[in-house]
């Protein structure tokens, strides 16, 4: 088992920071206006934009935490792309692309404002802007645990003398002065091409690792054996949460993820809508999601399989100590699951949660595995893989930040009339500023086990009444700006009042919940989330229908352009069949029901 790293696998690392800090100086030319910052010129190929999106969405909260969801859960972790990705990534792209890409809006909020008024805007934009820093804090703090556990910076930090806790706040202060290097250099468009590099890190890397693991327990059967019960299967036990995994019942799977969390994040979180609306045309636009849904399918076997991995091996008692050969038992490892340890407390002693339980560090499977299986090289190329999606995940929330910023809400309410010279400045600015929030961001993640349940909270709180605005400004002419925007305020407040009066199970009031008063509990936290979700799209929609009806719509000419039943939609004219987005959009949904059955 390999705990240290050599000097080649130093030198890919360094290689790599070097090339992604290359790419945002030879892209600085480039950034002479707003535009080219923001939106990459709207210059960027089908293909590339496609696998920017996908990759945009590839950082920690992917790559660490589907694997710790993996170890916790089973596949039915395959629920998240399966279930509650793919059919969101191709009604977005079908259905609502044209009215991102055509209407011009820079943003997200931006089309709101087209659609609704600046109230609602303004809402939206201070909420997303929260939600992206508080994703970009989690991928810093994946990325911090990462160097931590690998002992990436022990060399330089005992050179200076510190003590060895200082390697979490460098870690998290190095991988930020990066991101903002390159995003600062070459915005948007410096972003995407990063992203694309970083898609095919992450299959250099993550393949020869779930190869090695797989063979290593016996293949798929060898896996499932020694696994928990249910950890193989993604549909089985779901009409009772005490019989599956996920702990989670079929009605708030399918309503909380399939549909509420899921087109909530991909039909109207700018993080990866922003991708697409940097496209070349408006059926490069369409395509983009599309062509991103090809691998999204896939990813389950390379991020989601090094999880269960992780827990099927046998749980390590003792470790070698090479001065004298004995052995020590290290309380963390021990008390773990797999090779999935406890987690630690400040004093060093092993962290129980309110039922006397160990409380397992789940977000270390993907690194503990690259520990165990990969030697000095491949083990370079693993770390420089992971390294490459948080640094992914960090600009691209980074890139969505100072987008939002800089046009929804300091042009729209601070600077209405200034240059396009002095946004594009604004632009660096709250880049610098972005960064600065989200490193605070990362030790809130701190108190959580599973990064991946955060952020699912985080979306909960801030998508999921958002979807219902959109569907219903989309798809319902007589939708008003009022009910936009006390249906999205009163949905995000339902959100907060289901959060802070329920608790999920091992948890203390706090944090994770019951912060006003315990009224229920859940199984575990991924419960609570989906249901959060579900009353915060249920509040809006509900809301948002009621004074809608109350008050005066606007006429049908201001909003051509804007809802679905007033817009001309020949938008493919002249393609032949099957090259028109709707026939992909076909493809990729029965290729996505063939998973599901495969693996019921």
């Amino acid at each position: 088992m390999h705990t240290s790293l050599a000097w080649i696998d130093y030198l890919i690392m360094v290689i790599y920071f070097a090339f992604v800090l290359g790419i945002g100086f030879a892209l600085k030319r480039f950034m002479k206006t707003s535009t080219d910052f923001f939106l990459s010129g709207r210059s960027i190929p089908a293909w590339v934009a496609g696998l920017a999106f996908i990759s945009a969405n590839l950082g920690a909260q992917e790559v660490i935490g589907m694997a710790a969801s993996g170890a916790k859960y089973g596949i039915s972790t395959a629920h998240f792309y399966w279930l509650g990705a793919i059919p969101a990534m191709v009604f977005v792209g079908l259905f609502m692309m044209p009215f991102y890409y055509g209407s011009r809006a820079r943003s997200v909020p931006e089309y709101l404002r087209l659609r609704f008024d600046e109230k609602t805007r303004g809402l939206n934009a201070i909420s997303f802007a929260a939600m992206t820093v508080f994703s970009s804090g989690a991928s810093m703090y994946a990325m911090a645990k990462l160097i931590e556990t690998l002992h990436i910076f022990d060399p330089l930090v005992q050179a200076l003398g510190l003590p060895t806790s200082y390697i979490f706040h460098l870690s998290i202060v190095v991988s930020a002065l990066i991101t903002l290097g390159y995003v600062y250099l070459g915005g948007l468009t410096s972003a995407i091409y990063n992203e694309v590099l970083q898609f095919f890190l992450i299959v250099a890397g993550f393949f020869p690792l779930v190869y090695l693991g797989l063979k290593n327990v016996g293949g798929w059967d060898g896996l499932i054996a020694k696994c928990p019960p249910g950890f193989g299967h993604a549909w089985k036990g779901m009409t009772n949460p005490e019989n599956n995994p996920l702990g989670v019942e079929w009605f708030a799977l399918a309503m909380g993820l399939g549909f509420v969390l899921s087109f909530g994040y991909w039909c109207t979180d700018f993080l990866v809508v922003q991708r697409a609306m940097a496209a070349d045309s408006m059926t490069a636009a369409r395509r983009t999601p599309l062509i991103a849904a090809l691998p999204k399918m896939i990813f389950p076997f390379l991020v989601i399989l090094p999880g269960l991995i992780a827990v099927a091996l046998p749980t390590p008692t003792a470790i070698e100590v090479p001065a004298d050969g004995a052995k020590v038992v290290n309380a963390a490892e021990a008390s773990g699951k797999g090779l999935i340890p406890a987690k630690v407390t400040s004093t060093g002693e092993v962290e129980l949660d309110s039922t006397g339980k160990p409380v397992l560090d789940y977000d270390l499977a993907i690194p503990k595995l690259l520990i165990h299986y990969f030697p000095t090289g491949l083990l370079g190329l693993g770390l420089t893989a992971l390294l490459a999606s948080f640094m992914s995940g960090m600009a691209g929330n980074i890139t969505a930040f100072n987008t939002v910023w800089t046009f929804d809400i300091y042009q729209a309410y601070i600077k209405p009339q200034a240059s396009d010279k002095h946004y594009l400045w604004m632009g660096h600015f709250a880049t610098l500023f972005g960064t600065v929030i989200s490193i605070a961001a990362a030790y809130v993640a701190a108190s959580f086990n599973n990064i991946m349940e955060l952020l699912q909270l985080v979306f909960a709180f801030v998508n999921a009444p958002l979807l219902a605005t959109f569907l219903l400004g989309m798809f319902w002419k007589r939708a008003t700006a009022n009910g936009a925007f006390y249906g999205l305020l009163s949905g995000i407040v339902a959100a907060a009042l289901h959060h802070g009066l329920s608790l999920p199970g091992g948890s203390s009031p706090g944090v994770k919940g019951a912060w006003i008063y315990r009224l229920h509990d859940y199984r575990n936290e991924m419960a609570q989330n989906f249901w959060t979700a579900i009353w915060a799209f249920g509040v809006c929609l509900t809301v948002t229908v009621v004074v809608s009806l109350a008050t005066r719509p606007r006429p049908d000419d201001e909003l051509k352009g804007l809802v679905y039943s007033l817009t001309k939609h020949d938008v493919e004219h002249g393609l032949p069949w099957y090259r028109k987005p709707e026939v992909f959009g076909v493809v990729v949904v029965l290729l996505s029901i063939g998973l599901n059955i495969l693996f019921r």
